[in-house]
């Protein structure tokens, strides 16, 4: 994964990933138009598929709505890096298909700065500063889901399995 960074503070709840007055539909797509529009008005046009957000500490509190990590994986979000993050948000992103990294020094990358995560040696490459961290690792199960697309496809890729070896 690699992509420009657009950064939050401490504390974006999920009424500020999607706002409330949007959950009429869980449609993809649909919830994409408005990610973290409460927080950045002109986020949606700015950004772009891959970017990246990193924030500040228990990113995602509030609400248990599923929609938010919905939207931001449908929006192009390719990854959340942030010191901290709400355990409800942690569990639904991973579910989401939407890969999430606690970063203790998420503070010392900028709005605008180029990185990469680098999976297999578990660090976040700051291409723009020329520096490099080292993530806590996702367990392995959560990284199943990441790589499967979320809990429904591993799902269904382990049912898939299960009949293929009869």
């Amino acid at each position: 994964m690699q992509g420009k960074v657009w950064k939050f503070g401490d504390n974006i709840d999920t009424d500020l990933i999607i706002a409330a007055r949007y959950l009429n539909t869980s449609e993809p797509k649909e919830l994409a138009k408005y990610v973290m529009e409460d927080a950045d008005p002109s986020f949606v046009s700015k950004m772009q598929e891959g970017d990246i957000i990193v924030a500040g500490e228990n990113f995602g509190c509030g609400s248990s709505r599923e929609h938010a990590p919905i939207a931001l994986k449908a929006a192009g979000i390719s990854a959340i890096i942030a010191p901290t993050f709400a355990r409800i948000f942690y569990r639904n992103a991973f579910n989401m298909g939407l890969p999430i990294f606690e970063l203790p020094q998420s503070a010392q990358i900028d709005e605008g700065d180029t990185i990469r995560v680098d999976m297999d040696a578990g660090e976040i490459i700051n291409i723009t500063q020329s520096k490099t961290y080292k993530f806590t690792p996702i367990p392995d199960f959560m990284q199943e889901l990441v790589d499967a697309g979320g809990l429904i496809q591993f799902a269904k890729n382990e049912i898939a399995t299960q009949h293929s070896k009869r």
